[in-house]
């Protein structure tokens, strides 16, 4: 490996591991770089489990430290509403990797989105004097407080990076209007986009029991998750019972609720849902398996943001169970609709994309990318290397994603 560039890529969180590992391996494949996975510890096995699928493995893993009160949160921050849990977890977080991050040992520093883990990977890379690098930069809900705390994570770590690599011209349009020189931002499209679709091609080996009994129903197909600290308690709990009504009206449809990590979390949604026949509740699922379903839906309900981008890979109409979105670009396109958590309105919604001709009686066609994707063309890992080449001085600069390339 002599001669290469060592590059330390932070992973704390399942989607942290899901959008940088297909980072990870395109910069295996380069001459120049020599990528190390660095875990956090911040989701525990479930991130070795998720770097897995695609064939990797941590290079180093982190203690954080003893965890707080309460774990999860809308990208796994941790802790509850209060500032307490996440200000700890955050401080042993650039604690433990401060110790690891070390220049000139390390040559640049990958963080990725808005997590404890990516804010105190950014804190530890610019204290130790090391170029960090921010994959899914720019992504701004305009309110500081919401989601919390990553909103606030965001624009922290736009402040300490180097090289902002931003999934669109939306995220892109953020920077430059936080002040970020417009030669320091490559827009490359959303990773995730990248690996949900690898990922819903892998054989379904991982998948739990109950789901390889959907693998051979051609029932259609309905995802739900619901898991963001702000909708802890009753609004979960009116997704849950919104689902409920549905199940009961479309009893020819298969509903199946993802569990969240957080046994609270996913006690809340449940609870109504027990009983129904046709809604099934596997847990927690592997991410591959995840991807297939998606692939098979016809309809997603979330309030997760990276099944908003995720599910867009497949043209899957999304009703997003929020007040807000950063993910502004499903919302223009037309794919993702805003509902909230009124159970009025998540059955109305749901009703009227049932309604669409076709959605029920005809199985999706398996395309990776049936409908425009504004999210990106499946190629952002590629560009997101070549920009981490540019910045070190050893490849060019990469062309930007442009708005014909979305399509």
């Amino acid at each position: 490996m002599s001669g290469r560039q060592r590059i330390a890529i932070v992973v704390g969180t399942r989607p942290e591991a899901v959008k940088l590992a297909p980072v990870v391996r395109e910069l295996q494949r380069t001459r120049w770089a020599e990528p190390a996975v660095l875990t956090t510890g911040q989701h525990g096995t479930v991130v070795r489990n998720t770097l897995a699928c695609f064939g990797l493995r941590p290079e180093i893993e982190i203690e954080p430290g003893p965890p707080p009160t309460s774990t999860g949160g809308a990208t796994g921050t941790g802790g509850t509403t209060g500032a307490g849990p996440v200000s700890e977890l955050t401080a042993g977080l650039l604690s433990g990797l401060g110790r690891r991050l070390r220049a000139p040992d390390v040559h640049a520093v990958i963080v990725q989105g808005d997590t404890s883990s990516a804010l105190a990977g950014a804190m530890a890379a610019f204290f130790a004097k090391i170029p960090v690098v921010h994959v899914e930069a720019g992504l701004r809900s305009g309110d500081a407080r919401s989601p919390f705390p990553e909103e606030a994570h965001r624009r922290m770590i736009a402040e300490l990076s180097d090289l902002h690599l931003a999934p669109t011209r939306a995220a892109r349009r953020n920077l430059r209007a936080q002040g970020v020189a417009a030669d320091r931002i490559v827009v490359t499209g959303n990773t995730v986009i990248d690996a949900v679709v690898a990922a819903s091609r892998n054989p379904c080996h991982r998948a739990v029991p109950e789901l390889r009994e959907i693998e051979q129903d051609s029932a259609p197909l309905v995802v739900v998750t619901a898991h963001r600290r702000e909708n802890w308690g009753e609004p979960i709990r009116r997704v849950g019972r919104a689902v409920a009504v549905l199940s009961r009206q479309y009893p020819d449809v298969t509903f199946v609720v993802a569990a969240h990590m957080n046994p609270s979390v996913r006690t809340a949604i449940e609870e109504s849902l027990r009983d129904r026949p046709n809604v099934r509740l596997p847990g927690p699922i592997p991410y591959d398996a995840f991807a297939r379903l998606l692939s098979r839906s016809v309809l997603a309900i979330t309030d997760s943001g990276g099944i908003q981008e995720e599910a867009a890979a497949f043209g899957l109409p999304i009703l997003v169970t929020r007040d807000n979105t950063e993910r502004t670009e499903g919302i223009d396109s037309g794919l993702a609709r805003l509902v909230g958590t009124d159970e009025t309105e998540i059955v109305a919604a749901a009703e009227k994309e049932f309604a669409r001709e076709g959605v029920l009686d005809v199985r999706k066609p398996d395309l990776p990318f049936p409908r425009p994707n504004p999210y990106g063309d499946g190629r952002a890992a590629r560009r997101c290397a070549a920009a981490c080449g540019w910045l070190l001085g050893l490849a060019p600069r990469p062309s930007d994603l442009t708005d014909q390339e979305t399509r």
